[in-house]
């Protein structure tokens, strides 16, 4: 008989969508089953023109919109993770800003992540062309093991229903 693998650290990527959503019972089920900790990371994109803000707004005005924005990240943690996890000393939330395959894959051998888990928007045509996949991007990077999840509505293998 072979004995799966015991993760010790899950990594669970979101993007706060419904794909996202869709992956993160597979992320808590791993995590829980292996008595693991829980990583949730979300990478928010850089956008380039941000660069200028400093011309059209003040330190202050800038910093109160730094701390809104962190306000919304932890809120959308605590609505749409955290709320259904009951003991939360296996879990760790992290924000980190930059292109989102890169900064995955930075933390995942910062942090000796065992596993990761992520949803897939499931783009296809053209939309895939330009836009491309992080998940994509991360399955050919990967050092380590990668879990990609369809969402389930889009799949149309959605039981609830």
């Amino acid at each position: 008989m072979i004995e799966y693998p015991k993760y010790k650290k899950v990594l669970f990527c979101t993007d706060f969508s419904e794909n996202s959503d869709c992956a993160f019972d597979y992320a808590f089920g791993i995590a829980k089953r292996d008595e693991a900790v829980l990583y949730i990371l979300h990478i928010k994109s850089v956008i380039p023109r941000w660069t200028y803000v400093d011309n059209y707004m003040t330190k202050e005005d800038w910093d109160k919109l730094k701390v809104t924005m962190r306000e919304d990240i932890d809120k959308k943690y605590n609505d749409q993770y955290l709320s259904q996890i009951k003991d939360k000393n296996k879990v760790k939330t992290v924000t980190k800003s930059g292109r989102e395959d890169e900064e995955i894959l930075k933390f995942v051998r910062k942090e000796n992540i065992d596993i990761i888990v992520i949803g897939t928007h499931g783009r296809t045509g053209i939309e895939h062309v330009l836009l491309g996949s992080v998940a994509e991007k991360i399955v050919r990077r990967s050092p380590i093991p990668v879990f990609i999840i369809p969402c389930k509505k889009k799949s149309g293998r959605d039981k609830s229903k």
